[in-house]
């Protein structure tokens, strides 16, 4: 069984950073796309950024230039470094993964329990 642990939210105040990492662990074949995405209190969950296995980069336009997604592949591990924090951004994030749990399964999203972040102005 698959499993995605998050770590590292909290309360930062405005123009802070915070760092978010994400392990997958368990049965893993191959493991693909990893992302981060974002679900604040009465809106729908966002893609906030995105790396392929190896190492193509996307980001919603909200957060280009403040935000760096990357991974370690050998730690099944995705990291979301977040600077220049605003209000805005507080959210739960989630971090998601294109799994292949054995050689003979397709392709299976998971995703992480979640890590609050809150941004005070």
């Amino acid at each position: 069984q698959v499993q995605l642990v998050e770590s590292g939210g909290g309360l930062v105040q405005a123009g802070g950073s915070l760092r978010l990492s994400c392990a997958a662990s368990g049965s893993i074949f191959s493991l693909d796309d990893m992302g981060w995405y974002r679900q604040a209190p009465g809106k729908e969950r966002e893609v906030v950024a995105s790396i392929t296995n190896i190492h193509t980069t996307t980001y919603t336009d909200s957060v280009k230039g403040r935000f760096t997604i990357s991974r370690d592949s050998a730690k099944a591990t995705v990291y979301l470094q977040m600077n220049s924090l605003k209000p805005e951004d507080t959210a739960v994030y989630y971090c998601n993964a294109k799994i292949r749990p054995y050689i003979s399964s397709r392709r299976l999203d998971y995703w992480g329990q979640g890590t609050q972040v809150t941004v005070s102005s």
